[in-house]
Parts: structure tokens; C-alpha cells; sequence
């Protein structure tokens, strides 16, 4: 079920995982005072897996490093974009399509300060997990699929992924379309496929933007988004939008970027029924453990049946054997003392859009909560922080030299190192719940 390294559609790397601002009241737009800055540096967790691509392509490891001077800068991108028109052309863009793309487009400094920050703002999964469902953004859903009620089960008829979901996802990634990015995507791309950190990959969304502005789907100074690339209502980065967006109201564009969500909202359905969502099967069900439960259990590599769980005392909030919608895996996001969840394959898919568990949980109960369902019931460890990312290459090194190797020091807290926490814990006597509490580090130390 486990998938670590997975196709997502988040653009940039700009974050494990992240909920667009709910301090608006739909159906308002977003007000000028507000920037994308909110949306890109408020919600970011350190504890989550970050994903290795982006929505869908390869997303890289984040890494604090020194812009260079705007001044020089901009002399070296201009030379660069003359380069890279003729691989441009070599790959099928005409010369009128780069021409208009191009017109005017100068390097973005602010662009780059971001992508050389990523790291820097951390929420725990609890505090992300207040925004992404908190009663506000649950207001706005259940307004949001009020306003787009028919054309919802147009989409949900059609791909089989209910319309709660797709709401949800929307409410994640835009604040139901009020957060949608104003940045130029043109120049954003070439700005980071100039500055050659991850110019490969940029360069590649740049040359899939252009496809875009080809095909005719959308003018070039139209093509807006966040500061990487990521577009629209559920802001899909260039390959994905080639690859799996629809023109759902027919009028022969894929226009994910106008007022009108349905072309977003239905390709969104789209890409989740591409990677297999089962309609009627949850993402996840909170659970309770009995004392004696376990927590080695508590693996992604680890199925059973619901009725196999039960047996073994796992049982929904009703004290009853969770309905057994096939095989499902027992997730401690916060370790033994936060919320437990019993999984189904829907979770992998959503991994599918971003791999942070917390941003997979925070759809997952956000499209329950827009339902009518309970807010999560358990609680958190509060008392805890997130670890810094000096704290979390700390803690591998640490476990490390201990002899559980992490293979690998990066910073992001994925199965290798849950699984070396793990045998330290059971090694140490400590419940072997795999989570790598500030409380864990400073025993290590």
C-alpha cells in the first residue's frame, strides 16, 4: 500500500505538505492584502515525508542556499533564455508560441528567496491539521459544494471519487478557488530552470507550460500560479496538466485557471480514478488500540482485514470491528499518544496528490468533516514542537551511530528512519511506536 516515493501534484517543492489559507469567507475573492507568502510558508510540517516529485513529477530536497545578485543575475537569464529557446524549438515550440510567452519576462528574485527557504517553517501534525479542517474551512466546503452541487455529481458520476473528496482537495490546495496563485508561470519556470538547482526538472515544466500556451488552453500572462508552477483551483503543475487534465464543460479548453472551477474540479477526478480510487471505500477510520496493543503492528507494510484487526482489539470510535472494506494498515501519525487510523488503499491514493501523511489525513477528514462526520476524537501530543530540520539530520546521525542506520541523513522523517526510531525504541525499552518526539532526540543526545 506503502508508497514513499510518489507522483504528486504539488508544484515546487515548496512544502511536505500544506493548507491554502481559510481566513476567507466564500465565496469572496482573495483580497490583495493578502500574498501568496501566506499560503506558501504557513503550513509546513517536520515531520512528514517529503515527497520526492512533484504533482506528478519528481520533487527535490530542499535546501537553504544563497540567491545570487538580481543585477547579474538578469543579464546571465536573458542570455540563458536565447539558449533555450533553440532547445525549445528542437522539442516542437513554435517560434510565435515562445515569442509571446517570452515577451518582457524578466528573472524573479522572489521566486529563488523562496525556493532557498523552504525548510525554515515547521507545524506539527495536530497544528496543520487545525487549518486544513478547521470549522471554517469545513463552512466553506459545505458552501463550496452547495454553490457546485450539480456539477459535482456530474464529476463524481463520471469518475467515481465522491464529491466530498474532490471538495476537499480543492479547499486544500486553494481555499475553494480564493488562493489560486498570481504569479506568472512563465517566469517562474524560467527563473528556476535558469538557476540550475533543479534546472532539469524546471526546465521540464517550462517546456510542458509551453505545450500549454500551444495547445491554445490558456494566453501566456493568464498562465498564473504559486511561485512554482502550480496552477489553478487544485494547482497542477505543467506535466501533470498534459497528461490528466479534462475540458469537462466542453468548450474545447482545459481552462483550470478561469472563475469557473468544473474543468479543475473534474481533472482532479480524473487523476485520482487514473490512480485507482475505489468509490465507497474510505481513505481512513479512526481507531482505538487496546493497552496491550502491539505497536510494531503499527506498519504500513502491514495489512489485514478489519475483522483481523478486531480480533487483535483494534476497533472504531463505536467500539464495534471497523466495515471491512478490504485490506487496511494501522497509521500512528504522532505515535502512541496521538490519534490512530486504519487505512485503505483510497490513502495511497491521495499519497498519489501529495506523500505527506498529514496532508492525505487533513483531505481525508476535511471531505469527511464537509460530509457531516465527527471531528477527529482523540488527542495530541501538544506539549510537543516539530523538530527542526538541524534537529532531524541530528536525530539520524544520532541513530545512526547508535547502529540504526537511517540510510541516509536528509532531514525528512520517512520509513527508514520510522523504522530505525523503532528498533531504538524496542532496544531502549521505550514503545516502539516509531515516532521521533523532541523527547526522543534529547534522549539520544
Amino acid at each position: 500500500m506503502r508508497r514513499w516515493v510518489a507522483a504528486s501534484l504539488v508544484a515546487g517543492g515548496a512544502m511536505a505538505a500544506q493548507a491554502a489559507p481559510d481566513n476567507t469567507v466564500r465565496p469572496a475573492q482573495r483580497p490583495e492584502a493578502v500574498t501568496q507568502e501566506g499560503q506558501d510558508e504557513s503550513y509546513r510540517l517536520a515531520s512528514a515525508a517529503t515527497a520526492t516529485a512533484l504533482r506528478p513529477a519528481a520533487r527535490p530536497a530542499a535546501h537553504k542556499e544563497v540567491a545570487p545578485e538580481p543585477a547579474a543575475a538578469e543579464l546571465n537569464f536573458q542570455g540563458w533564455i536565447q539558449g533555450f529557446r533553440d532547445r525549445a524549438l528542437a522539442q516542437g515550440i513554435s517560434a510565435p508560441v515562445l515569442d509571446r510567452a517570452f515577451g518582457g519576462v524578466s528573472y524573479d528574485p522572489e521566486v529563488i528567496r523562496r525556493d532557498r527557504n523552504q525548510s525554515e517553517y515547521t507545524k506539527t501534525i495536530w497544528e496543520y491539521l487545525d487549518s486544513a479542517a478547521s470549522e471554517l474551512r469545513v463552512k466553506n466546503g459545505k458552501a463550496a459544494l452547495r454553490d457546485q452541487q450539480a456539477r459535482l455529481e456530474q464529476i463524481e458520476a463520471k469518475y467515481g471519487v465522491e464529491k466530498e473528496v474532490v471538495v476537499a482537495v480543492w479547499g486544500l490546495e486553494s481555499s475553494y478557488g480564493t488562493f489560486r496563485g498570481k504569479m506568472d508561470v512563465i517566469r517562474s519556470l524560467a527563473t528556476l530552470a535558469f538557476d540550475g538547482r533543479r534546472g532539469e526538472f524546471f526546465e521540464g515544466q517550462l517546456v510542458a507550460a509551453l505545450k500549454i500556451l500551444q495547445a491554445g488552453d490558456v494566453a501566456a500572462r493568464k498562465m498564473t500560479g504559486s511561485w512554482a508552477g502550480a496552477m489553478g483551483h487544485t494547482q497542477f503543475i505543467p506535466t501533470s496538466y498534459l497528461e490528466y487534465a479534462v475540458d469537462f464543460t466542453g468548450d474545447g479548453k482545459r481552462d483550470i485557471w478561469s472563475d469557473n472551477p468544473a474543468d479543475a474540479l473534474a481533472s482532479t477526478a480524473a487523476y485520482l480514478k487514473q490512480f485507482g480510487w475505489v468509490k465507497g471505500q474510505p481513505w481512513g477510520v479512526e481507531v482505538t488500540l487496546p493497552n496491550e496493543f502491539d505497536y510494531t503492528l503499527a506498519d504500513r507494510e502491514i495489512e489485514k482485514r478489519p475483522s483481523d484487526w478486531a480480533a487483535l482489539g483494534v476497533q472504531g470510535l463505536d467500539g464495534r470491528a471497523v466495515a471491512d472494506h478490504g485490506p487496511a494498515s494501522i497509521l500512528l501519525p504522532a505515535g502512541r499518544e496521538g490519534a490512530a487510523f486504519m487505512i485503505f488503499g483510497n490513502f495511497a491514493v491521495l499519497e498519489r496528490y501529495n506523500t505527506a501523511d498529514a496532508y492525505v489525513i487533513g483531505v481525508g477528514h476535511l471531505a469527511d468533516r464537509i460530509r457531516g462526520g465527527a471531528a477527529i476524537q482523540s488527542g495530541w501530543p501538544r506539549g510537543d514542537r516539530a523538530l527542526t530540520l538541524a534537529e532531524r539530520e541530528e536525530m539520524q546521525r544520532r541513530l545512526t551511530s547508535e547502529g540504526f542506520d537511517t540510510e541516509g541523513i536528509d532531514g525528512k522523517i520517512g520509513p527508514k528512519t520510522i523504522g530505525a526510531v523503532r528498533a531504538y525504541q524496542a532496544a531502549n525499552g521505550l514503545t516502539p511506536d516509531g515516532y521521533a518526539s523532541p523527547q526522543l532526540l534529547h534522549r539520544l543526545r
